[in-house]
């Protein structure tokens, strides 16, 4: 637990991001908010950025990809409903750090990735803070990941031009899609809950996500 005891120097910051950047902006989920007090976000970036870790804005992690702002992480968890006994799965690794988020919240937790340095790196740093009910994938996310469906809950962490088809049917009745959806500069984040034969959306606010790649994402002749 190196890592976790070598966080404390960023312990106030921690406080400091979830007091002023998540609870003032309104969400009130008690373990989304202690699950961001505790776990260190620096760990998951790389070391010249660490620093800037706790502030209110997203952090590039190479290959054009990016650790979302704290507030969207803690919104986007909070819309999934978790009481902790969940599977869940995430579609866009990248720096592991929603994984981890994840992974202290819901019982079982799949991620898929598109890059795979991000997934190995990723993987890695989930393994050093023992989270054991995180799984990481290499894959096309755009398409889910069937082999251990059906889940409870799956979060989106990249933009998607439109609705992934894919992905509801791998969602348990009753479960929860959170996804932002629209044009490569803006998406509305999008909750989507499965009742029986049907959906049902809500859309919460507007967001910025780097696009979701694969076969019901953006091609690369898109981007």
């Amino acid at each position: 637990m190196g890592m976790m005891e070598k966080a404390d120097q960023y312990q106030g910051a921690r406080s400091r991001m979830v007091e002023s950047q998540i609870v003032a902006r309104g969400v009130g989920d008690e373990r989304v908010l202690n699950a961001m007090r505790t776990i260190p976000r620096h760990v998951f970036l790389p070391a010249e950025l660490q620093p800037d870790a706790y502030q209110d804005n997203p952090l590039p992690i190479g290959h054009g990809q990016t650790i979302s702002q704290p507030y969207i992480v803690a919104l986007m968890t909070s819309l999934l409903n978790l009481r902790g006994t969940e599977k869940i799965l995430e579609v866009g690794t990248g720096s592991g750090y929603q994984a981890a988020v994840l992974g202290v919240l819901a019982a079982e937790v799949h991620s898929v990735e598109y890059i795979p340095e991000l997934a190995a790196a990723a993987q890695e740093k989930l393994a050093v803070l023992h989270f054991d009910n995180v799984a990481v994938h290499v894959g096309d996310g755009s398409l889910g990941w069937p082999e251990a469906a059906p889940y409870d809950g799956i979060l989106v962490a990249a933009g998607a031009p439109a609705f992934p088809v894919d992905l509801p049917q791998q969602l348990k009745d009753g479960g929860r899609l959170v996804i932002p959806v629209g044009a490569r500069q803006r998406q509305m984040l999008q909750v989507w809950i499965k009742r029986a034969d049907s959906l049902e959306k809500k859309e919460i606010l507007p967001v910025v996500f780097v696009p979701l790649k694969g076969a019901q994402g953006w091609q690369d002749s898109d981007l």
